[in-house]
């Protein structure tokens, strides 16, 4: 990530929400693209060295996008997300959760509610995503099994597509 850009992560343990809120170099139509159309979305979500494949996807209110992000060796893991409220170009909400290749949810693992905002600072597209879990366990999980780090290793990836997209 360029120094200049801000990334904050924040755990909120009393609300049991995560707040995530990052500056990129690029306008929001085009970030809000990358957030929303496979195509694009194959090529950044995923921790290095992870890729991401989506099974299928319908980025409307009611809608759904079923995905794996892929280890080198293939070992997949599924995620499910159904899109509640659209306001293009605006922002977002989602249900989140962990699922099996044929969509069916884990209640194993949490499930979250996702807000993810989009606005901008000068020439900048901010993201400010607030992700809500039902318990303290299921946030503490999720920060366990490295929520940040991997969140930061997917913006930059985001960060790279947004370079070769802006040239």
């Amino acid at each position: 990530m360029k120094a200049n850009l801000q990334f904050d992560f924040l755990a909120d343990k009393e609300n049991n929400t995560l707040t995530i809120k990052r500056e990129f170099a690029a306008n929001r139509q085009l970030v809000w693209d990358c957030y929303t159309k496979a195509e694009l979305l194959n090529q950044w979500f995923a921790p290095k060295p992870f890729t991401t494949k989506t099974k299928s996807m319908d980025f409307s209110e009611g809608g759904h996008w079923h995905y794996a992000m892929v280890e080198p060796n293939g070992t997949e893991y599924w995620g499910y997300t159904e899109y509640q409220d659209i306001n293009p170009i605006d922002d977002y909400r989602t249900v989140d959760a962990f699922s099996d290749s044929e969509g069916n949810i884990n209640p194993d693992l949490p499930k979250a509610k996702w807000h993810v905002q989009f606005s901008e600072s000068n020439d900048h597209a901010v993201v400010t995503t607030v992700v809500n879990y039902e318990s303290l366990e299921d946030l503490e999980t999720v920060i366990n099994m490295g929520m940040e780090e991997g969140m930061i290793s997917t913006l930059e990836r985001l960060d790279e597509l947004l370079e070769t997209l802006t040239k």
